[in-house]
């Protein structure tokens, strides 16, 4: 079997998501996906993957994972160059599934469980939609539109206490929210006032006294802060039984990070913004973290996210990927799970998976009662829909 074309398939829609078909003179074809910037990580695929992969056999996978992750530039983030090689890997895995009939679980070693348990970002329908920016809601603002039942960012803000047993009358124990992104900001991170902290505090507080310890809360960060103020809102949290604090900084200085762990009272949870095993040999090294999550679309793929999985655990770390992306990525990221001894978690979003990831793809994971159970088709168990590219909002480039 030969790679005979690749394909990048673009949705205006959805202008973060890049997916990728990898095309086999079989008939066969591999889905893989990225996210953000999705003309650079074109560009790179055109012009530098598919020449290196036309005409090559699709299943020696890591031969392929090791040339493109080995790029002269951007090989040491999650640059252009390591996200389409992330794309492209997650492609080949299944094609592998589907040339063999097997699900992509069953080739990274077997099930070690049949379902994981889930946790619920509470994004709305159009967070990390437009333009690469992330949406922002504010406390203070009443005027937010709400696109469905499922538009969490809003609820958080608005009725934290309603969304934890919301989440609960589905059978969801774990939630994410991130209250305090507002004042990092507006701020840039520097400095958090006593009256901002108790606003960011509120819907923590207003959890609690509703459900109690039902539900278990993380907090994201996402990286916006420095060093002492990060340490301020991680010890003011530590009253709510905070299941982690996700990214407080950002990771150029995994020492600064392990210096932030040391002197705060609830676990740390790194980094979906960290790519490749080397970056997360470091950060296991240097005792920086407690929960290691990595995003399939953006670390390497699954090859090389199945290395970091097996360095946490053997740094007796538990694992819980990343998905705030798109369907493939999530569904990837389920086979890894299910596979890895250590994975905690699996992240989902209930606004994508039950609302626009149906826009996109054939088969979606069943999530039942907080968990989420193994696709059942050969390789990822998904496609994007028959129709897709004949959308006009679609452009397909071609290397064959």
């Amino acid at each position: 079997m030969r790679i005979t074309a690749i394909e990048t398939i673009h949705v205006g829609a959805y202008p973060n998501i890049t997916f990728v078909e990898v095309h086999t003179d079989e008939g066969l074809t591999g889905l893989g996906e990225t996210f953000r910037t999705p003309k650079t990580v074109a560009a790179q695929i055109h012009e530098t993957v598919a020449p290196y992969l036309l005409g090559k056999d699709p299943l020696t996978i890591d031969a392929h994972s090791n040339a493109l992750l080995d790029p002269y530039l951007g090989f040491a983030s999650t640059s252009a160059e390591i996200r389409a090689a992330s794309a492209v890997d997650i492609a080949l895995w299944d094609l592998w599934g589907k040339a063999l009939g097997r699900p992509v679980y069953e080739l990274l070693g077997g099930p070690t469980r049949e379902k994981i348990r889930v946790y619920n970002t509470c994004a709305g329908y159009a967070y990390n939609q437009a333009g690469g920016a992330r949406r922002v809601v504010t406390a203070r603002r009443g005027d937010e539109p709400v696109a469905g039942p499922y538009d969490d960012q809003v609820a958080f803000t608005r009725q934290p206490a309603e969304l934890a047993q919301s989440l609960l009358d589905m059978g969801i124990t774990a939630m994410k929210i991130w209250p305090f992104d507002p004042f990092a900001i507006a701020s840039g991170g520097r400095d958090i006032s006593a009256q901002d902290l108790q606003v960011g505090l509120e819907p923590f507080r207003k959890i609690r006294t509703a459900v109690g310890n039902r539900i278990d809360i993380m907090c994201e960060f996402h990286s916006l802060w420095n060093v002492p103020a990060a340490v301020r809102i991680a010890e003011a949290l530590a009253e709510y039984n905070v299941y982690w604090s996700e990214d407080p900084i950002k990771m150029v200085d995994l020492d600064a990070l392990a210096d932030y762990r040391r002197r705060v009272r609830i676990p740390v949870c790194a980094s979906e913004t960290l790519a490749t095993r080397h970056a997360f040999r470091d950060l296991l090294a240097k005792q920086a973290v407690d929960y290691v999550m990595f995003d399939l679309g953006w670390c390497g793929g699954l090859s090389e996210a199945k290395k970091i999985a097996a360095m946490a655990e053997a740094s007796l770390r538990p694992i819980a990927p990343h998905d705030c992306t798109g369907p493939v990525v999530l569904i990837a990221s389920l086979h890894l799970s299910l596979n890895a001894p250590n994975a905690l978690f699996q992240e989902v979003v209930r606004a994508y998976y039950t609302g626009w990831y149906k826009e996109l793809v054939t088969e979606l994971p069943r999530i039942e009662n907080g968990e989420a159970y193994a696709m059942s088709g050969p390789g990822l168990g998904t496609a994007l829909l028959p129709d897709l590219k004949r959308r006009s909002d679609v452009t397909v480039q071609r290397s064959d």
